[in-house]
């Protein structure tokens, strides 16, 4: 009882009872949950009066379930002529097994590191104060080119524009295990993310199994001695975003999700991305982009065959759009602060009212006996 006594004293709406107040246990408990919604509502307006932009870096994160780390590479071009092949540098790769769990996370691509004692001289006898040069097999521009690792000997075949078909007959390439480092990830899947830098033009950057080079006009796979004619390119995409993120944007690819397991082909997105500039209430601008996309998949049965990899192919349109936030005032802030703690005060008092008041009512009722 004394501490519903003391609840009753917390009753924002006393009743009059000829020349006194009378507190109750229903005008108080409607007192704290009207305070709770003020102070909710009040809160929400301060907020809003002090909310500032976040900021993020462009970024990509793609997981492929059947598609080892070993095997996957990220490469952009433009129409302005810039590629890029196998990048590296801000992407990571973990590796996952077929119940999707992490098995290791890296930073830099497949392969040990370059070899403390490669090939002599192409195959030469070295003399006592001649330096170590490993052979690029054939791929030598001059007689002092030195390839003294796997990644080296791969990256002057790809300035050839050969196919480095049998790693095993390379012996960088036997000494730090590459192609054992392939095989050991034979069935697991792969998430890769990251972010990139592109041009403000039309462009395309992928994923593809295999190391991609530019040769005669086209784009083949140098897939490293273990081709397969079904590369399961079964994706989902955890996000994927152009530019900075700003209050209500949405990125229509977050989330997507295409599994096919049947036949190796080419998925694309074709995607359109529109600049926009976000103006918060302080003046400061985030330069961003929206997008959207449209999607299609080429199967490898077709000829001329596809490679196989995940395009994103995307173009800039011409118009802009810009957002700005509404600079609420000082002024606006107090103002709308009055209404809720007004508006909902009244609220309060009418419904306490009629609680109040119907509970007499009843009361009285069974008083005079006829209430059953």
């Amino acid at each position: 009882m004394e501490i519903l006594n003391r609840l009753r004293n917390l009753d924002a709406y006393p009743k009059i009872n000829e020349d006194f107040y009378h507190r109750t246990l229903s005008g108080s408990l409607i007192t704290i949950v009207s305070s709770v919604v003020m102070l909710f509502l009040f809160l929400s307006e301060i907020r809003m009066y002090l909310y500032s932009a976040t900021e993020t870096k462009l970024i990509f994160d793609v997981t492929f379930p059947s598609l080892p780390c070993s095997l996957l590479s990220v490469d952009t071009m433009d129409i302005s002529g810039e590629r890029h092949y196998d990048i590296r540098h801000d992407i990571v790769k973990i590796r996952m097994d077929h119940l999707g769990n992490v098995i290791e996370s890296k930073q830099d691509g497949i392969g040990a590191p370059k070899i403390e004692r490669p090939l002599q001289r192409h195959g030469g006898r070295l003399d006592h104060n001649e330096s170590y040069c490993g052979s690029c097999y054939g791929a030598e521009v001059s007689d002092d080119d030195c390839c003294n690792s796997c990644e080296e000997v791969r990256a002057a075949y790809q300035k050839k524009g050969w196919s480095l078909t049998n790693p095993d007959l390379i012996d960088q390439c036997k000494r730090e295990g590459f192609v054992g480092k392939i095989k050991e990830e034979e069935g697991e899947g792969c998430n890769i993310n990251g972010f990139l830098e592109v041009s403000r033009v039309a462009g395309n950057f992928h994923f593809a199994p295999g190391k991609s080079f530019h040769g005669s006009y086209s784009f083949l796979q140098d897939l490293l001695g273990i081709q397969t004619d079904n590369y399961n390119i079964s994706h989902t995409i955890n996000k994927l975003s152009f530019g900075k993120e700003f209050p209500g944007v949405v990125n229509p690819l977050d989330g997507v999700k295409w599994i096919h397991k049947t036949t190796s082909g080419m998925y694309q997105y074709f995607i359109k991305v529109v600049p926009t500039i976000y103006i918060d209430i302080r003046g400061h601008k985030i330069h961003s982009n929206q997008f959207s996309v449209t999607e299609h998949f080429r199967d490898a049965d077709v000829y001329p065959k596809p490679p196989p990899g995940v395009y994103f192919i995307y173009d800039f349109s011409p118009i802009k759009v810009i957002f700005t936030e509404e600079n609420a005032s000082l002024l606006h802030l107090f103002t709308n602060a009055c209404a809720i703690i007004g508006g909902v005060f009244t609220v309060a008092g009418i419904i306490d009212a009629f609680v109040y008041h119907g509970h007499r009512a009843i009361k009285k009722k069974m008083e005079l006996g006829k209430h059953t």
